[in-house]
């Protein structure tokens, strides 16, 4: 599959919540685990719950998709203000393991194979085999949405066949009905995005058809995992919140971006209703911060655990401490 991008971004934990990192992680070359000199797997605690923060890669995006609908200057001036690329961004693309009692449940599942022109992306199998995960030993799938870069790494050859066959793949009602006659008139995505998005949905709700668990609003995976569907991104777009004693940790999905901090009304070009996508972004951030909970986020810099603060009438990002 072939994109034209015409061009190639978060941080970090809980005081509360202990952690560590692996300073070096692996990728396979020619079936054989290598050395990388960047990390790419980060492991914390929720209370009693395990989680693996896995990151993809990056994606290689044009600089106006962080906000389509505001003065070029202006987008510009912030992003050289943030000492970011003012053309082309890399967005940081990560998922989340989740072990909590007998279940692993993998949250997002990264670009896959298919993406010739995003060569950056689709590390996850290879990763969560790194890091000791073997696939057959995954129980839930989570899809916070079905865009190519949340679904894409099911659909890498060879993957649902070592997935077992009982696999509960979770998505919210909305989004599998959405993608039956998908809307893109909102969006602002490069060329051949629209296309690529389209299939790739029709051909993960055809393979996957017999394994998804729709719910409409909300649903517990298990006692502390709570998929919430928030919409805005993507109709059935869902965020997943962990809760473990007096921890908690919410992974947003794509709710949230670099941008959305200090401007959560710029709209992203990936939304599919970005009005709403903006009011769903404010909410979050409101409660996040009311509540002081983590903050995971799928294009936040790995490994993307932070907090949210309040600075008058913008919020602040305020990435933890890399915690070994």
């Amino acid at each position: 599959m072939s994109l034209d991008t015409n061009t190639s971004l978060g941080n970090t934990p809980h005081p509360s919540v202990k952690s560590c990192a692996d300073k070096v992680s692996e990728k396979y070359i020619h079936g054989r685990p290598e050395p990388e000199l960047v990390p790419s797997r980060y492991a914390l605690k929720v209370g009693n719950i395990d989680v693996l923060v896995v990151s993809d890669g990056v994606l290689s995006l044009p600089g106006a998709m962080l906000g389509h609908n505001v003065d070029p200057a202006v987008r510009a001036a912030w992003l050289e203000d943030m000492f970011l690329p003012v053309d082309v961004l890399e967005w940081a693309l990560n998922v989340v393991v989740v072990r909590s009692g007998d279940r692993t449940i993998l949250v997002d599942a990264g670009m896959g194979a298919e993406f010739p022109d995003l060569p950056r992306a689709g590390h996850t199998v290879q990763r969560l085999e790194a890091a000791g995960i073997d696939l057959a030993s995954v129980t839930d799938v989570v899809l916070t949405h079905l865009h190519m870069d949340h679904v894409g790494g099911l659909l890498i050859d060879g993957v649902r066949e070592r997935l077992r066959p009982e696999l509960r793949v979770h998505v919210a009602a909305a989004e599998t009905k959405f993608w039956e006659s998908p809307d893109f008139s909102h969006v602002s995505m490069p060329p051949g995005f629209p296309d690529a998005l389209r299939r790739t949905a029709k051909r993960f709700l055809k393979e996957y058809e017999s394994q998804l668990r729709t719910f409409e609003e909300q649903h517990e995976v298990v006692p502390g995992v709570l998929v919430t569907r928030t919409g805005g991104h993507t109709p059935g777009h869902s965020v997943v919140r962990l809760a473990s004693g007096s921890d908690r940790l919410t992974f947003a999905g794509d709710a949230v971006f670099q941008v959305g901090f200090e401007h959560p009304d710029w709209y992203n070009g990936f939304e599919h209703d970005p009005e709403e996508a903006a009011r769903v972004r404010v909410r979050l951030l409101r409660e996040l911060a009311a509540n002081r909970e983590s903050l995971v986020a799928t294009h936040l810099s790995f490994p993307s655990v932070c907090h949210v603060a309040v600075d008058g009438d913008v919020f602040r990002w305020v990435p933890g401490p890399w915690e070994y």
